[in-house]
């Protein structure tokens, strides 16, 4: 296994967008409201979580996410920005588990926990790729 010792509790990444209307419950098909939906919230978190341990990560390898626990607690309209922070908890061989949370410009919007599972990238993507059919 590749050393993963530069992961350590502690580590922090962010990631931001601004809320359009692509982003909303209505548009994504995953309620009616005109407000940031669950889907692009927790797509937002996990993109923080890549921020924080990617760079890390011996040449090679990835992380993917296995597990998403995540309370959406607050609604954010089109045009505020949210920002969604990870923080490395734990690492445990190859499974890495995170703190998530996400706040727009009033409030904490979305918290939980996200894990992600270190993987080497060739091999994953041949064992996606056996599974389309042949040309």
């Amino acid at each position: 296994m590749h050393d993963l010792k530069r992961l350590k509790p502690g580590l922090v990444g962010t990631a931001s967008m601004q809320v359009g209307d692509e982003h909303t419950a209505a548009s994504l098909g995953s309620g009616r409201a005109p407000v940031l939906a669950s889907p692009m919230m927790i797509a937002l978190m996990e993109a923080a979580a890549v921020d924080c341990v990617e760079r890390y990560l011996p040449e090679g390898l990835e992380s993917l996410g296995i597990r998403v626990e995540v309370e959406h607690l607050a609604a954010t309209p089109p045009g505020f920005t949210v920002t969604a922070t990870a923080e490395l908890l734990e690492v445990s061989g190859r499974k890495l588990i995170f703190r998530i949370e996400a706040r727009d410009a009033r409030e904490i919007v979305g918290k939980g926990t996200h894990t992600r599972a270190v993987v080497d990238a060739v091999s994953f993507r041949s064992k996606a790729e056996a599974k389309l059919p042949l040309h």
